[in-house]
Order: structure tokens, then C-alpha cells, then sequence
């Protein structure tokens, strides 16, 4: 399985509650255990002004690009301007755009970043600065490529900008299935929205999800999935109130990456949220989304290698 990832999507921050180093040990543990391997890793080429513009405010982009944000706006993502982090959000939205062209030759593809899913057309916000679920949908059916897009969020916090931003487009569905007394307080309405009561345990989600990913199908026929794959569903992760296991939310993962082979759908993998105050621990969970996508991808293979 191929997956994008660079050393521009980490940049210091200080003393922080953002986990940013997540974004280098992902990919060093994948490769470290043989899951991937160095010709499965891509650097993204960067996004363009334009690219963003399809979907953010020319005031809102070109005020982030020059650091001419007001103070209010910045500590509203929550992430300390630089010019790092600027060329940071050009990359990992780089990385979506190129994940989506991959899985949409290939079956399935992995952006070691991005899920975006907080940023609206005129601000930013909950470290979120660019949408790349949404800026990817738009630019993939500007090129001719797909029109019809499935955004799967498993983020512990509702996708509120990506709902926002869809809600007047009926070739995007978006379902978000997260915890109900969780930022953000004021939630957008999505396509479908399924809000879990706290402490949430894994037999009580993974049997929601399990119940609910064939009926989206039902309602909507999409050309290709992005899964936005938070592991601050963690029970124990500091900005979640959920109480799924490693292993329930490696199942959730199963769940997601099954679904999308037997509907014969392309699949990107965003890695989302994880807040765990043990680094281990968030870089597990997402290492595991990526093991599980593959083992979908073996999978196959070896079924129609066999056949």
C-alpha cells in the first residue's frame, strides 16, 4: 500500500498539547516493522493557492500565507504561526490530493496526515487550517476524475467544517459518527451524524458502525471513500470522552477498510485526531489503521490471485 508523508509535516510548536511528532514516528514505525517499505513512502508535491482557493475565502488564505491573521484567528486553530507551518499545510494537503490519485489507481492509499475536518471556508479552527478532505473532492472533480465522494469520520470530534462546506453539494455525503458532549459545542449537520453518549464502549460503537456503513450505501452511491481515522476515540485520550480499546478501534478500522473492498470502493486514509498523553499510544493507533487497510488490500490479492 502506498502512503504519503514528509519532513515538512512536522514543525516545532514548543511546549504543546498538539502531539506534532506523531507525524515523523508513524511512518519510522511502519517502516521499522516491515509494513511498509521505503518504495511504499511518497513525498507529496505541495498544493497550490489555487487549490485551496476552490474551497477557503482569498482574506482567509492570503492572510494565513502572509502571518496578517488576526490574534483572535490563529489561537481559534491553535497552532503558533510560522512559515513552516505554512509550507506544512501546502504539503499535507499535497499529500490528501496525491493519496486520493493513488487509491483511485490502485484501490487504496494513506496520507500519513491531513483529516482536516475543522477548518471552514473563512477561518480555522481546532488545529486545523486547510480542509483537505474537501479541497481534495473539489480539485479530483474539477479534473474530471470522480464526482460522487464518501467522507467516513471516525474522529472522536464532529467534522464540523467538512459538513459546513458540503451541506449545499449532493455529490458529497458525509457521515460523522463522534462523541456527543465534545468539541465542537455547536455542531453543523452532516449527511448523517451519529452523536455516542460518553464512555462509549467498543461493543456498542463497533456494532453502531457495523449497522450504519451499509446503509450509507443505501441513501448514496459515491465513486470513492475518505475515511477520516482519529484515534481520539482512545478511551483515556485527553480531548475524548469515548472508552474503545486498541483493539476496538483496530476493528473499527477492519470495519471501514472491509466495507470499502466490498463495495468495490476506492479508499483514502486520513490519520485524523489522537491526544493520548502517551506518544506511543497515538502512534500505535495509527499504525494500526494503516496495518489494517493493508491486510484489505492482501486480502483481495490473494482472492483474486486464487481465482
Amino acid at each position: 500500500m502506498r502512503a504519503f508523508t514528509s519532513a515538512r509535516y512536522t514543525v516545532p510548536l514548543g511546549p504543546h498539547s498538539y502531539p506534532m511528532d506523531k507525524y515523523r514516528l508513524v511512518p519510522e514505525r511502519l517502516l521499522a516493522e516491515g509494513t511498509l517499505t521505503q518504495t511504499d513512502l511518497h513525498e507529496p508535491k505541495a498544493a497550490t493557492r489555487d487549490d485551496v482557493l476552490c474551497v477557503h475565502t482569498p482574506d482567509y488564505v492570503h492572510g494565513f500565507i502572509n502571518g496578517s491573521l488576526e490574534r483572535k484567528a490563529m489561537l481559534r486553530i491553535g497552532l503558533p504561526w510560522s512559515m513552516k507551518l505554512v509550507h506544512r499545510a501546502f504539503a499535507v494537503l499535497g499529500g490528501t490530493i496525491g493519496a486520493a490519485r493513488v487509491a483511485l489507481e490502485e484501490g487504496v492509499a494513506a496520507n500519513l496526515a491531513g483529516g482536516t475536518h475543522h477548518a471552514f471556508a473563512d477561518h480555522g479552527e481546532g488545529y486545523c487550517i486547510f480542509n483537505d478532505l474537501v479541497i481534495t473532492s473539489r480539485k479530483l472533480r474539477a479534473e474530471g476524475v470522480a464526482r460522487r465522494f464518501l467522507i467516513v469520520d471516525l474522529d472522536v470530534h464532529q467534522g464540523n467544517g467538512t459538513a459546513a462546506l458540503c451541506q449545499a453539494d449532493p455529490e458529497v455525503f458525509t457521515f460523522s459518527m463522534h462523541g456527543e458532549n465534545n468539541y465542537p459545542a455547536r455542531k453543523e449537520q452532516s449527511s448523517w451524524d451519529i452523536a455516542l453518549p460518553d464512555a462509549t464502549s467498543d461493543e456498542q460503537y463497533l456494532d453502531i458502525l457495523a449497522q450504519t456503513l451499509p446503509q450509507i450505501l443505501e441513501r448514496f452511491s459515491p465513486e470513492l471513500v475518505f475515511y477520516q481515522a482519529g484515534v481520539d476515540v482512545l478511551a483515556g485520550d485527553r480531548f475524548g470522552k469515548l472508552a474503545l480499546t486498541m483493539n476496538g478501534v483496530g476493528e473499527r478500522d477492519r470495519l471501514v477498510s472491509e466495507f470499502a473492498r466490498h463495495a468495490g470502493l476506492p479508499l483514502v486514509i486520513t490519520l485524523g485526531g489522537g491526544y493520548a498523553r502517551d506518544l506511543d499510544r497515538i502512534v500505535e493507533a495509527h499504525c494500526q489503521t494503516v496495518r489494517m487497510a493493508g491486510f484489505a488490500v492482501r486480502s483481495k490479492q490473494g482472492k483474486e490471485n486464487s481465482a
